[in-house]
């Protein structure tokens, strides 16, 4: 833990940074991961709008 002390005494306790790293662009198979995906999100939000508006 990093600590630091100003000029009154006080501690100051920072947590350490974890380690920055860069996303790298998903694969072609994990683009279509996420559209079937995706396709699958729709469909269930599209069932619950037309369920909700067919019982009210």
């Amino acid at each position: 833990m990093y600590t630091t002390v100003n000029e009154d005494g006080i501690l100051n306790n920072y947590a350490t940074e974890p380690k920055m790293y860069y996303a790298e662009y998903p694969a072609i198979w994990e683009q279509r991961k996420y559209l079937v995906q995706g396709v699958f999100a729709s469909l269930i939000v599209t069932t619950l709008v037309l369920v909700a508006f067919s019982v009210s």
